[in-house]
């Protein structure tokens, strides 16, 4: 069972991982980051 579960989490990260290196999507994570440090930069 443990392996399944390793498996799984594996591929989830994997895929996490392959989206994140898309261009677009760098540009929403940029976005995303500098959002939240403003956030922070209010308080």
């Amino acid at each position: 069972m443990k392996i399944m579960k390793t498996a799984a989490t594996i591929g989830l990260a994997k895929k996490v991982y392959d989206e994140a290196r898309k261009p677009e999507n760098q540009a929403r994570i940029r976005q995303a980051l500098e959002q939240l440090r403003q956030r922070r930069a209010r308080r």
